[in-house]
C-alpha cells in the first residue's frame, strides 16, 4: 500500500495576516547564529569517513584512539575534568548511562544510540575549549548538515579533517559554504592518506630535478594541502582566510597552538560582548500614560495566537519535507534498517528549528507588548527583568510542568511524553549555556523500540516502513501543534499578568 500525503497545511491566503504585529520574523534555517557570550567554547571536528579524525583528536589530546570510540551517529563531547569519566546521553532517559572510560571495556547494551557521549579527561588543552567529534559527513544528510551547522554556530570553531587522497564532495562543499556565512573560525587539517606517507616521503616520491648529485623529496601531504585548498576556494572563496595544517603527529603542536590562540581571542571577544550590568537592570521603570489594560490584553492575545499559528504552519511544511526525504531514503537510500537513524536526525533538526522559532516569537511578543507599556526602544536590562518575571509567572499555570516535555516516537508510530530537564538534556547533541529564554527547548526523538523494530531481520518491508513513517510523522505534527499552542497560551497569560500589574502600579515591579 502506498502511503497517502500528510495532512494539508494551513497556509495564509489572501486577506489573512501572515505577518502579525509583534510576531518577529521566524528563522527558517539553522546554523546562521553568532556564538553567544555565555556559550561554552568548543571546536567541532567534522570530515568524511576514512580521514582518521579519531586518530587526529587522540594525537591532540595524548590518548589512545580507542578511548574516543562511540556508536555510529553519536556525537563525542570531550571536556576537561580532574578524573577520566565517560557517560552516554540517550533519548528516553532522564539520567545518563555510565559508559566506561577504559578503552578496552565494552559499553553497555543501549536500546538506541545516544545523541552524545561525554568524555572527561584531565588534558590541559581542554581547559581552553571542548572538542566535539561528529558523525562522518557522508552520513549526515540534509538534517544532519543543519544540526552540524547549528553546533558550529554555537561552539565558535570548525576543524574539518580530510585525508591527502580524498576530495571534497558536493555535500561537503555546500556545508562549508554555509559555515562560511557564519562568524566562526574554520581550520582544515589534512591527514596522510592510505596511499600517502606518514612522517617521511617514500622513495618513489623523490624528484630527480635539482642540483646535480642531489634529490628533492616531495611531501604528499603538503602537495595535497595546496590541491585541497585550491579546489575549496574555487567553490567557496569566502574561506580564503581559513588556516590549513598537516595532521601528522610531529606537526600536531602547530595545530594545538593555533586552536589555543583562537580560544584566547574568542574568550576576549565573548567576554566583551555583553556588559556586566545592562542598562535598566535596576531602578524604577515608569509606565507610559494612557495604557488601557483591556486593549493591551486583547492585543497580546491576538499576537500570541498569530505567532502560534505561524509556527504550526512552518513546522507542518517542514514535516511534509521530512516525509518526502524519508520515503526517498527508504526506497533508494538507507532502507528499513537505516530508517531510525535517519528519522531521528531529522527530528533533532526539527526540534532545534522549533525551539529557535518559539524563542524568536516570544522575544518579539515580549518586546512589542512591553514597548507599549514602557516605551521604545526597550533597554536590555528592562527586557531581562520582564523575561524573568514572565518565566516565574509560568509556574502559576497548570500546564507549566508539561512545557519541558520530550516527545518520543514509539515503534507503533505513536508519540509518548517524558518530562524533566534531564530528559531534555539527553536529546542535546551539543549542550549549550544555561538558557535565558522564557520557554524550555522543544525536544523530539525516537525511542529505543524503533531501533529494535526496524533493525530486526524480519522487518524489511519498504511499504510497511513508509506507512509507519507517515503515521509517525502525522502524530508528531499533531503533538507539536498542541505543544506550540499550549506554550503560547501560557505565555499570553503570564506576560499579560506581568504587564497588567505594571500598569496597575504605574511602574515595573519585576
Amino acid at each position: 500500500m502506498t502511503p497517502g500525503p500528510l495532512p494539508s497545511v494551513d497556509v495564509p491566503g489572501p486577506g489573512r495576516q501572515a505577518e502579525p504585529p509583534g510576531c518577529a520574523p521566524l528563522p527558517t534555517r539553522l546554523g546562521v547564529t553568532t556564538p553567544g557570550p555565555d556559550e561554552p567554547m568548543a571546536v567541532v571536528v567534522a570530515g568524511p569517513a576514512g580521514a582518521n579524525r579519531r586518530e587526529l583528536i587522540a594525537g591532540l589530546l595524548g590518548v589512545e584512539a580507542a578511548t574516543l570510540a562511540v556508536p555510529p551517529g553519536s556525537n563525542l563531547l570531550v571536556q576537561h575534568a580532574a578524573t577520566a569519566t565517560r557517560a552516554a546521553y540517550v533519548p528516553g532517559y532522564r539520567q545518563p548511562h555510565a559508559y566506561g572510560a577504559d578503552p578496552l571495556a565494552a559499553g553497555p547494551a543501549l536500546a538506541r544510540p545516544p545523541r552524545r557521549v561525554e568524555l572527561s579527561l584531565p588534558d590541559p588543552l581542554l581547559r581552553h575549549f571542548a572538542v566535539v567529534d561528529t558523525p562522518d559527513t557522508g552520513t549526515l544528510g540534509v538534517a544532519g548538515g543543519r544540526v552540524l551547522r547549528d553546533a558550529v554556530g554555537r561552539a565558535g570553531a570548525l576543524l574539518f579533517v580530510i585525508s591527502a587522497d580524498q576530495a571534497f564532495s558536493a555535500a561537503e562543499l555546500h556545508l562549508l559554504a554555509e559555515v562560511a556565512r557564519t562568524p566562526v573560525e574554520v581550520f582544515f587539517a589534512v591527514t596522510p592518506g592510505v596511499t600517502g606517507t606518514g612522517d617521511g616521503a617514500r622513495p618513489q616520491d623523490r624528484a630527480a630535478s635539482g642540483p646535480a648529485g642531489s634529490t628533492r623529496r616531495l611531501d604528499p601531504v603538503s602537495v595535497s594541502i595546496e590541491a585541497h585548498r585550491a579546489a575549496l576556494l574555487a567553490a567557496v572563496p569566502a574561506l580564503t582566510p581559513a588556516r590549513w595544517f598537516p595532521a601528522r603527529r610531529a606537526e600536531l603542536p602547530q595545530l594545538r597552538r593555533a586552536l589555543v590562540g583562537w580560544a584566547a581571542d574568542e574568550a576576549l571577544r565573548r567576554g566583551s560582548a555583553r556588559p556586566p550590568v545592562p542598562a535598566g537592570a535596576h531602578g524604577r521603570v515608569p509606565v507610559l500614560a494612557g495604557v488601557e489594560p483591556s486593549e493591551l490584553a486583547d492585543r497580546i492575545d491576538r499576537q500570541a495566537r498569530a505567532c502560534a499559528r505561524r509556527i504550526r504552519q512552518h513546522l507542518a511544511l517542514e514535516l511534509a519535507n521530512i516525509h518526502l526525504r524519508v520515503v526517498q531514503e527508504i526506497v533508494f537510500g538507507v532502507g528499513c534498517a537505516g530508517l531510525p537513524q535517519m528519522l531521528d536526525r531529522e527530528l533533532e533538526a526539527l526540534s532545534l528549528l522549533a525551539t529557535a522559532q518559539c524563542d524568536e516569537a516570544v522575544r518579539g511578543l515580549v518586546d512589542e507588548a512591553a514597548a507599549r507599556v514602557f516605551g521604545a526602544p526597550l533597554a536590555e536590562g528592562v527586557r531581562r527583568r520582564i523575561t524573568h518575571a514572565v518565566r516565574w509567572g509560568l509556574a502559576d499555570h497548570p500546564d507549566a510542568p508539561e512545557l519541558d516535555r520530550v516527545l518520543l516516537v514509539t515503534s507503533t508510530a505513536g508519540v509518548a511524553g517524558l518530562t524533566g530537564a534531564g530528559a531534555l538534556d539527553a536529546l542535546a547533541g551539543l549542550p549549550g549555556a544555561q538558557r535565558d529564554e522564557v520557554l524550555p527547548p522543544v525536544g523530539v526523538a525516537l525511542n529505543g523500540g524503533c531501533w529494535q523494530h526496524w533493525r530486526a531481520p524480519g522487518n524489511n518491508d519498504p511499504n510497511a516502513a513508509r506507512s509507519w513513517a507517515q503515521r509517525a510523522l502525522r502524530e508528531v505534527e499533531l503533538e507539536l501543534s498542541r505543544e506550540v499552542s499550549r506554550r503560547f497560551e501560557v505565555i499570553r497569560l503570564s506576560l499579560g499578568g506581568v504587564l497588567a500589574d505594571a500598569v496597575d502600579h504605574g511602574i515595573l515591579l519585576a
